[in-house]
């Protein structure tokens, strides 16, 4: 997907919302335990009834990797599903040496070899540019580089200072910005960091930002859209567990559609008060 066309998604949805499939096959409703598939099932409904309301879907792949030949075909069925007006994103953090990373480009973008050809894939930058590379060099195709992450170990590597009092993250930025423009790399930077977003639009002004941590773990989306938000909205909100978790009855489905719905009604707010995106 282009970039322009993710930007006409938005204003035609109103919406930045992301929802992930990360869908953990003990966490499924009972009654779909009865289907052949019911990741897949469970997934497909979900799809069913968020695709007007979201502009991306965001599949972890461990979910479905570690479950074998039959997660692998569950997320077969699950791209193959996906609305193509949608973003697609496999969650899957690869990055290894130059070859390696070839071939997992080729798992996750190239449909005659592998039956998937997701839009974007998430990618752990730690080996430096030959890694990243091979992702890159697909057409159409987009790195959503591991920047500034949510989770409690972060502070670990991310926040650490060179001579130049520069932070590591801003460091993995500005040393990806030369390798691809806003049209081909996004970030990953989490939701609870806050005013952390003043930082990251000083190295990354334009690239679109793929925001994990808004509901399950806390993160406030008046705070992301006040600090990350630039002309062309430039953010993918991610909700999983919010959403697609929010019943675990016979109404699941119904249930996350209404919890879809407050994310897109907040989002189309903060769309319509920004001063520079227009409808």
């Amino acid at each position: 997907m282009k970039r322009q066309e993710l930007i006409d998604q938005i204003r035609e949805k109103q919406s930045f919302l992301c929802v992930g499939l990360d869908t953990d096959i003990n966490k499924v409703p009972k009654h779909l335990l009865e289907f052949e598939d019911p990741v897949f099932e469970f997934n497909r409904r979900i799809i069913d009834v968020t695709k007007d309301l979201c502009v991306s879907y965001k599949i972890n792949t461990a979910f479905y990797e570690s479950r074998g030949i039959k997660g692998w075909e569950s997320l077969i069925k699950t791209w193959q599903y996906l609305p193509k007006d949608t973003f697609s994103i496999a969650d899957a953090k690869r990055g290894d040496i130059g070859n390696t990373s070839e071939m997992y480009a080729q798992a996750f973008f190239n449909e005659q070899s592998s039956g998937m050809s997701f839009d974007s894939i998430t990618v752990a930058p730690y080996m430096g540019s030959d890694s990243v590379m091979p992702f890159l060099n697909f057409d159409d195709k987009w790195v959503i580089l591991l920047a500034l992450t949510s989770n409690s170990g972060s502070a670990d590597f991310q926040n650490l200072t060179d001579t130049e009092d520069v932070q590591l993250f801003e460091k993995v930025i500005q040393t990806a910005n030369q390798w691809a423009g806003a049209d081909k790399l996004m970030y990953v930077v989490g939701a609870t960091r806050g005013e952390k977003f003043l930082e990251i639009r000083k190295h990354a002004p334009d690239n679109f930002l793929l925001v994990p941590g808004v509901g399950a773990q806390g993160g406030s989306l008046q705070e992301v859209c006040k600090y990350g938000m630039n002309k062309d909205c430039g953010l993918l909100v991610n909700s999983s567990r919010a959403i697609i978790y929010a019943s675990s009855g016979e109404d699941f489905a119904e249930v996350a559609r209404a919890e879809a719905q407050k994310v897109q009604a907040e989002m189309a707010e903060a769309l319509k008060k920004s001063p520079i995106f227009n409808f």
